[in-house]
């Protein structure tokens, strides 16, 4: 037996073992993200007035933070956020009932990640010989330290941003901003959840350089391509303003120079192997 498997898992697996153990664990992150739901449907005031309508009142630590470099730097409140201009409606006979359980459901999510992935490397874990392991020990940390880094990125700056810039934008004082709520969350769901699945680049760039879809140099010559490619996407996943779609692509473009780094020493580690 080679010195870099695992005595007690090295056997064969056939495709139905493997998709029984893939079931188990997709079960067991449904039963997480339910009961974190139910949970959340509990405490459902709190999270719909201190965590969703904050961004939305001028007093949201971001823009008391800006506020306070503003005096700070410049002596005067020009960067102070005092009056957002959104008025929100409900359209639907049940759409604050329905609201109430979509709400739950992304925040069970969320709440549940750090367990989903810990579960999909519990799935991983038995293909990977010992050597191997020990080359990506910390995954779980890693990925959930960059999803839940993506989430504040966009909960405590994107989402202000845009919601700043969108609710004092106007083609005329004759128009009012009266948004339906279902809007209001989705477009907090899209920027928040999506700038958390963003931040998770270096963990895709390891694997396809591990897998040897991707190297460093391939990176660096198509480097000016890579960055366009995260312009449109950061225009995608931001609302229609230059300032938020400038604000997710430094970090994108940083993520995309830490994954060069990291795929330079996976291609090292494979070097003094060989």
């Amino acid at each position: 037996m080679p010195l870099d498997q695992d005595p007690i898992e090295d056997k064969e697996m056939s495709f139905f073992d493997h998709l029984d153990a893939f079931r188990s664990h997709l079960v067991k992150s449904a039963y997480a993200i339910a009961i974190l739901s139910i949970v959340a449907l509990f405490y459902m005031d709190t999270i719909f007035h201190s965590v969703i309508l904050a961004p939305l009142r001028p007093d949201f630590i971001s823009y008391r933070f800006v506020c306070y470099l503003s005096h700070h730097f410049y002596g005067n409140d020009q960067f102070c956020v005092n009056n957002l201009n959104i008025e929100l409606m409900n359209t639907e006979m049940a759409g604050q009932f329905m609201m109430s359980f979509k709400l739950a459901f992304v925040f069970g999510i969320i709440v549940a990640m750090p367990f989903i992935i810990w579960q999909l490397w519990q799935f991983l874990r038995p293909a990977l010989t010992l050597k191997e392991r020990s080359k990506i020990k910390g995954f779980s940390f890693y990925t959930t330290g960059l999803f839940l880094v993506g989430i504040a990125f966009g909960y405590f700056i994107l989402c202000p941003i845009s919601v700043n810039f969108l609710s004092n934008y106007s083609m005329s004082p004759l128009i009012k901003n009266r948004i339906v709520i279902s809007n209001v969350v989705s477009f907090m769901t899209l920027v928040v959840v999506g700038s958390g699945l963003i931040f998770e680049l270096p963990i895709l760039m390891f694997f396809l350089a591990k897998l040897g879809l991707i190297s460093s140099a391939f990176l660096k010559k198509y480097r000016k391509h890579a960055f366009v490619v995260i312009l449109i996407v950061a225009a995608i996943a931001t609302p229609p303003d230059v300032v938020s779609q400038i604000t997710l692509t430094i970090p994108m473009y940083s993520l995309f120079e830490l994954g060069i780094v990291i795929i330079k020493r996976v291609e090292k580690q494979k070097a003094e192997h060989v």
